[in-house]
């Protein structure tokens, strides 16, 4: 009688655990999807490669989302996650880049002409940086991190990140 005590309890635990499992990856992926998918846009310049670094993305913290011990570093996490999907692309495959037009993800749709058009204009300047400067500027301003965040993720040096 004891042993089914103990299965039923063990048995509430693991379904208890898979419950709250489940529970911080909604929250998770409720909280970070916009912020994942347009810097993994910013990283590619395809939607539908972004989208696919994004669910691969996601598919990799569900399976190790045990090994995420605090909650607050969950963005620096997913991040890194994203900038090694993306790496990872190009260990498969080669894809042939071409110059994409940013408008699909404008959140903007009361702009005026003059506003789309500097939107515009910033978008195609940032661009034009090489990765090596742009990467820090889309995580500041797409990820919402600071310099040390920044040095962190890229594996930089602090002052590198700042100067760039």
């Amino acid at each position: 009688m004891m042993t089914n005590w103990r299965k039923k309890k063990s048995a509430q635990s693991v379904n208890s655990d898979r419950l709250n499992k489940q529970r911080l990856y909604d929250s998770l992926v409720r909280a970070l999807h916009t912020d994942i998918f347009r810097y993994a846009f910013w990283l590619c310049g395809d939607k539908q490669i972004a989208e696919d670094i994004t669910q691969e993305t996601f598919l990799r913290a569900w399976k190790s989302l045990d090994s995420l011990k605090d909650e607050k570093a969950a963005k620096a996490w997913l991040f890194t996650i994203l900038r090694r999907e993306n790496s990872r692309r190009f260990e498969r495959k080669q894809f042939d880049f071409f110059d994409v037009e940013q408008d699909s993800l404008s959140d903007s749709g009361n702009l005026t002409h003059e506003e789309h058009a500097e939107q515009y204009w910033i978008r195609r300047q940032i661009a034009r940086l090489e990765p090596e400067y742009r990467e820090p500027l889309m995580l500041q301003i797409i990820g919402g991190f600071n310099g040390d965040e920044i040095a962190e993720l890229l594996r930089l040096n602090r002052n590198t990140v700042m100067t760039r």
